[in-house]
């Protein structure tokens, strides 16, 4: 009898704990829940089997420019964005070499990666890099390269609204001057964003007879802000006070060099309109006096963030679109003077309400891999 009263006693102490463990383990799931934030539906029911095999997912992301604020601004919004959701993901700048470039697609080809990321795949080689990786039954998004791109079956090729980019910054240059302004044009040829946004232009001193084109000039080079800095140094000469009267500068390196130049000329009656966006960019914008005083621009993190999700569903084998347009803002001076401290990349969504932020493209099942891999 004794012996029966402690096997009893006994079960019921190790009932007790587990129904404690169980209690336990029920509410941390609970708090899991919500910490995370999602609703029941969110479950990893949902992920696609590519995603839930246990198999690594690799990704690459190959860009032939660099050596600027806005390329590691993207690598980092993909990288980051991949990571987040549990894919091996590296990446290579090229640094504007073409062989480099080209041949590190060829060795990626060789290592495994189920999908790529191409930025800035301009000439005619890449179209037919990007066919072998098709081949290979790898997945690809391209951004700001070769427009033929989208004609090959399977591939996504994403840009910034290069039109409405072009768009936002003449009509506020034209709105500043009340359509009366002699303007400096810099701008290079042979780049896809570069053709979208001239013709942007053009179409707007055709329909703006008032704003008159006194120089045209651009160069694309290692060092792109040092040469347009010297060539508007050299036209300020030319041309002196009351001539011109801004400078619309189709990237973000043409308006640094024309920014320094300016300055160093005492010249500040010249205003600058620019495109894209940088660290840099937004210091000088901010100075004091600065003639930089408008920039349209997509935050490039982002950009990177929405390609490797791009990526992620053609792997997961969903449903992309052939091409894919980001949309952008118009930065003010003004605005960022307003701050009373320094202004970067990483805290312009303080400043600008919606930078650097969207659900697009994010599914549910990448919300679910992002919750699993916290």
């Amino acid at each position: 009898m004794k012996k029966g009263r402690i096997s009893i006693i006994t079960i019921c102490f190790f009932a007790l704990i587990l129904l404690i463990a169980g209690c336990s383990n029920s509410n941390g799931k609970e708090n899991s829940k919500e910490k995370s934030g999602q609703d029941s539906e969110v479950s990893l029911g949902n992920i696609p089997e590519k995603f839930k095999s246990g198999e690594e997912v690799k990704i690459k992301v190959i860009r032939k420019i660099g050596g600027d604020d806005h390329t590691e601004q993207f690598l980092a919004g993909a990288k980051e964005e991949g990571e987040a959701m549990g894919l091996k993901v590296d990446v290579f700048s090229a640094g504007g070499d073409s062989k480099s470039f080209h041949n590190e697609i060829t060795k990626s080809l060789e290592e495994g990666y189920d999908g790529f990321i191409i930025s800035h795949g301009d000439d005619p080689e890449t179209i037919d890099s990007v066919k072998k990786i098709v081949e290979k039954g790898k997945s690809v998004v391209t951004f700001d390269s070769n427009t033929d791109l989208a004609k090959i079956d399977g591939v996504t090729l994403t840009s910034q609204n290069d039109e409405v980019l072009a768009t936002l910054a003449m009509e506020q240059l034209i709105e500043d001057f009340d359509g009366q302004a002699n303007i400096a044009y810099l701008w290079v040829d042979g780049f896809p964003p570069m053709v979208r946004r001239n013709a942007v232009y053009m179409e707007k001193l055709k329909n703006n007879p008032g704003i008159k084109e006194i120089e045209r000039f651009g160069v694309a080079s290692a060092d792109t802000s040092g040469e347009t800095k010297a060539a508007v140094a050299e036209m300020l000469k030319k041309h002196p006070k009351g001539e011109i009267d801004a400078i619309f500068a189709t990237w973000d390196a043409f308006a640094i060099g024309a920014a320094e130049a300016i300055k160093e000329a005492g010249r500040d009656e010249i205003k600058i309109y620019g495109i894209d966006v940088s660290n840099t960019d937004l210091n000088l914008m901010k100075e004091e006096g600065s003639p930089w005083k408008y920039t349209a621009a997509v935050d490039p993190k982002l950009i990177g963030a929405l390609n490797m999700r791009l990526v992620a569903k053609k792997i997961a084998g969903e449903e992309t679109p052939k091409t894919y347009n980001l949309e952008p803002y118009l930065i003010a001076q003004n605005e960022l003077q307003v701050s009373k401290k320094e202004v970067t990349m990483n805290d312009l969504g303080e400043v600008l309400p919606g930078w650097g932020l969207s659900t697009e493209l994010e599914e549910d099942w990448m919300k679910t891999l992002k919750i699993m891999n916290e």
